[in-house]
């Protein structure tokens, strides 16, 4: 038997369903460690987080009589990523707020998954960080009411770095243990789901740069400053933003030179958030920054096709010709 149809002929078994599932799997580990350490109402949190989205999603296209596309699992995605980005000390109605505003207003009126210009989760993060930034920057859990980590660098000082790995600190629901949000990425990348050219080129740049502008500002090379290099990469969103956001399928490049530069730029940003700006994090604005300009890196980096650049020297050829016989 033959399947005969137009190309592309390469075929795969994935699918955005099975996608999705697979990213909805390795989010569990980060969030169950969330849970662990903070407790039910970072459950609960969670749980409004992922049924709001998913309400949303159905009820527009209800409204707008739409095929019903909640069971493709993105809405699912979506609420557990806006829910990793959520302080344990939230309101019961911030992650509705938040889910409403990423899959309504950045995902749907935009016409669906695949044609949001920017990360839906992210955008509702940023939503509710401007909108109610005191709530989203409120920490304090018993037994974890102590200053962030990255916090703690930003004055300068030093974290313990075995508390950062493991995730006894105080941060968001889903990105305080290291170790939990690693054995996710591996999932990932064992499933084939993302690749690590973002990623890796993302923290590379963000750890390199952040270095750098330290060395300009005079902070000695000594062991203390290995460790604050080591704590800003196990801090904060910096891995859980690289492998979960930052590969995003719709809103990150798809080529591969354009992934390189996508990295570069979102690692360039945050190290300038985290160093030079205000506040001691920048993951989601560099990511939210990042995809607006990911139709002009594509633009810039698509390859050429094949035979173009002979093609090019053929008609300068035959148009040299022509004006010599002109002359």
């Amino acid at each position: 038997m033959y399947n005969v149809s137009v190309s592309p002929h390469v075929r795969d078994k994935s699918s955005t369903k099975s996608i999705m599932r697979d990213v909805a799997i390795a989010l569990v580990p980060t969030l169950a460690f969330g849970v662990y350490q903070f407790g039910w109402n970072a459950l609960l949190l969670i749980a409004i987080s992922v049924l709001s989205c998913v309400g949303f999603e159905a009820l527009y296209e209800l409204l707008a009589k739409k095929p019903i596309t909640v069971f493709d699992y993105s809405a699912v995605v979506t609420g557990l990523i806006l829910a990793v980005n959520l302080p344990p000390t939230a309101e019961w109605w911030m992650p509705i707020l938040g889910s409403a505003f990423a899959i309504i207003v950045v995902k749907m009126l935009f016409g669906g998954l695949g044609q949001n210009f920017m990360n839906p989760a992210l955008a509702g993060r940023a939503f509710l960080a401007i909108s109610f930034a005191q709530r989203m920057t409120n920490f304090a859990v018993d037994g974890y009411s102590g200053a962030t980590p990255l916090a703690v660098l930003k004055e300068g000082k030093l974290v313990d770095i075995k508390d950062v790995f493991l995730g006894f600190q105080s941060g968001c629901i889903g990105e305080v243990s290291a170790l939990a949000i690693l054995i996710g990425a591996a999932y990932l990348v064992i499933r084939r789901v993302i690749s690590l050219r973002i990623p890796l080129t993302y923290i590379i740049s963000t750890i390199a740069i952040i270095g750098f502008i330290k060395i300009v500002q005079g902070t000695p090379l000594n062991a203390d400053f290995g460790y604050y290099l080591l704590g800003e990469l196990l801090s904060g969103g910096l891995l859980v933003g690289a492998f979960f956001m930052a590969t995003d399928y719709v809103s990150s490049p798809v080529t591969v030179k354009g992934q390189i530069v996508f990295g570069l730029i979102i690692g360039l940003l945050t190290a300038l958030f985290r160093t030079l700006g205000q506040s001691a994090e920048g993951v989601s604005y560099a990511i939210l920054i990042g995809n607006l300009l990911v139709p002009l890196i594509e633009n810039r980096t698509v390859p050429r096709a094949f035979g173009c650049e002979r093609e090019k020297w053929f008609r300068k050829l035959i148009k040299e010709g022509e004006d010599d016989g002109k002359k």
